[in-house]
């Protein structure tokens, strides 16, 4: 009996303490969302000041509401200096910002999107790819993109492709 005693007793604190626990987390989570909001006001109320200054700029709708379509892993070999055989290559993730209505179509496309990167990417030696940035990578295969686009006379079904990896051995 003295023993059924003890282990209710024990059930009692330990749920006890779970639900201190519980509750001081709640509270920990609250108090930082409540600095994170303040703060957010702040930058916010920042932001309206800068938006004032450059309200010629903005015709007062609201930007579209964009899907990323990722393309993962076009690997390109990389040639070395003089056209030497090298074993170089670079690894990239290309990200297409696309409205909801082209996604499928920028989905579509995947296989040509590809062959026109690596078309880009492969006249590239090791020591010009390690000199570029990843915005001039991403206006390379913007480019390139546009160029092959305006030769079959199409629309692109992405407003931009952007790099959401580049990796260069």
């Amino acid at each position: 009996m003295k023993s059924r005693i003890k282990l209710i007793g024990v059930i009692a604190v330990v749920a006890l303490l779970a639900a201190g626990g519980a509750g001081a987390a709640v509270w920990w989570m609250k108090s930082d969302g409540t600095k994170s909001a303040a703060a957010g006001a702040d930058a916010a109320h920042a932001g309206k000041d800068a938006k004032d200054a450059n309200a010629s700029k903005d015709d007062g709708e609201p930007a579209p509401d964009y899907k990323y379509v990722t393309l993962d892993k076009v690997l390109v070999m990389l040639r070395g200096p003089n056209g030497s055989a090298v074993s170089h290559y670079m690894a990239v993730d290309i990200v297409f910002k696309t409205l909801p209505e082209q996604e499928k179509r920028t989905k579509d496309h995947l296989p040509l999107l590809r062959t026109v990167a690596v078309k880009a990417l492969s006249t590239h030696t090791v020591e010009s790819a390690q000199a570029m940035s990843v915005d001039q990578f991403a206006q390379l295969l913007n480019q390139a993109y546009a160029e092959s686009y305006a030769a079959d006379r199409r629309e692109a079904p992405f407003a931009e492709a952007l790099i959401g990896k580049l990796i260069i051995e």
